[in-house]
């Protein structure tokens, strides 16, 4: 149960970390001052995989990179919430809360007539209010919007068709798509619709096989050509994952403070990165203890979860991060005992905390 006045906190820290992301991504794709001011490393951002060298200097309609942004939080009992990591690439699990909540209010009608619960059933409507608002410049009447779904094999495809039936939009392939005349279209049975805006649900590496992957069959030719010169809109923009990439997780406090002037709502967990050699040894040694994931990955692939670990998949997990350290951060995993306190001062960015704390992790999931 979250109280109302907890959830006022959280949502002043989460409206901050979000103001601050958003001006992060605006900032290391124009003059990158964070870099210049030597508040995070150079090579964590230009020499980051998911930093798109193709959106720099470029400004998105309001200035606006993420417009739907998933925060992981975790809370403690005695140390209250904390973020995880945030997801700003293409987050999902919304429409799971949305119909999770239809079926309460039919199974538990006497909760919601007991208490005030606050309600969740305008999302489509506010989704879809977020989407219009960043329609291109020019764009005469109301704004024509759909969702691009890899297809029905992808495992949150539920959700793409969820929240397009919801908001009353098409559900798209890039099959259903074509760039011509200086304008994307959809195809339909009465002839060709323009399309403003542009709900992306896939990678940015399959959005354009003309800009990126070459092989992929899931995206639209022309299309990011045609984004750049403002005559359609993604959401969210291609090139966020630099934000959500697990390594600058750690520095989100120092980016909130850069950007906001103000201290951090919401601490960050704890997060050692493979990538410095005191860190990596800490990790090494507590592999039983604590959560190993992928800078990039997600959906639970690539990581290891120490405490339900055998000793063999420990050995086995241990060569990839010495092999290839940058690619893996760790975090101290629920709900089983903290590990020892880390090497002094090696982990310098995990500032939010010097160790997990005295209490265990309780957490809703790890992506």
């Amino acid at each position: 149960m979250i109280s109302a006045a907890e959830w006022r906190y959280l949502e002043r820290g989460i409206e901050q970390r979000v103001r601050a992301l958003n001006a992060f991504l605006y900032d290391i794709y124009h003059g990158q001052e964070i870099v210049r001011a030597g508040r995070i490393p150079s090579e964590l951002v230009n020499g980051n995989a998911a930093f798109l060298p193709e959106m720099m200097g470029f400004d998105p309609p309001r200035n606006v990179y993420s417009h739907i942004i998933g925060t992981d939080l975790v809370r403690t009992d005695e140390d209250g919430f904390f973020v995880l990591e945030d997801n700003l690439r293409t987050p999902s699990g919304v429409s799971y809360m949305l119909e999770n909540r239809e079926a309460m209010m039919h199974l538990f009608p006497e909760l919601f007539a007991a208490h005030r619960v606050a309600p969740v059933e305008r999302y489509p409507e506010l989704l879809r209010q977020t989407l219009e608002s960043v329609a291109p410049a020019g764009c005469d009447g109301e704004p024509r919007l759909a969702v691009l779904t890899p297809g029905s094999f992808n495992s949150a495809y539920f959700e793409h068709a969820f929240l397009a039936d919801q908001m009353g939009v098409e559900l798209v392939q890039g099959s259903d798509l074509l760039v011509e005349d200086g304008a994307l279209w959809m195809r339909t049975i009465r002839g060709r619709q323009r399309i403003d805006v542009l709900y992306r649900r896939l990678d940015d590496a399959f959005v354009d096989p003309l800009n990126f992957r070459p092989d992929s069959l899931l995206g639209v030719p022309g299309l990011f050509d045609l984004y750049r010169a403002g005559r359609v809109t993604l959401v969210n923009a291609p090139g966020t994952g630099i934000a959500d990439d697990k390594a600058v997780y750690a520095y989100v406090p120092e980016i909130v403070e850069f950007y906001t002037g103000e201290k951090p709502i919401l601490k960050n967990v704890t997060t050692w990165r493979c990538s410095i050699e005191a860190e990596r040894r800490y990790v090494l040694d507590h592999l039983e203890h604590l959560v190993v994931k992928e800078v990039h990955g997600s959906g639970g692939y690539g990581m290891l979860i120490g405490p339900r670990s055998s000793r063999q998949q420990r050995a086995e997990f241990a060569p990839r991060i010495r092999a290839n350290p940058g690619n893996y951060i760790a975090q101290p995993s629920p709900p089983w005992p903290c590990p020892p306190a880390p090497p002094s001062p090696a982990v310098a960015w995990g500032r939010a905390m010097s160790t997990c704390g005295p209490s265990c992790w309780s957490a809703t999931g790890y992506e």
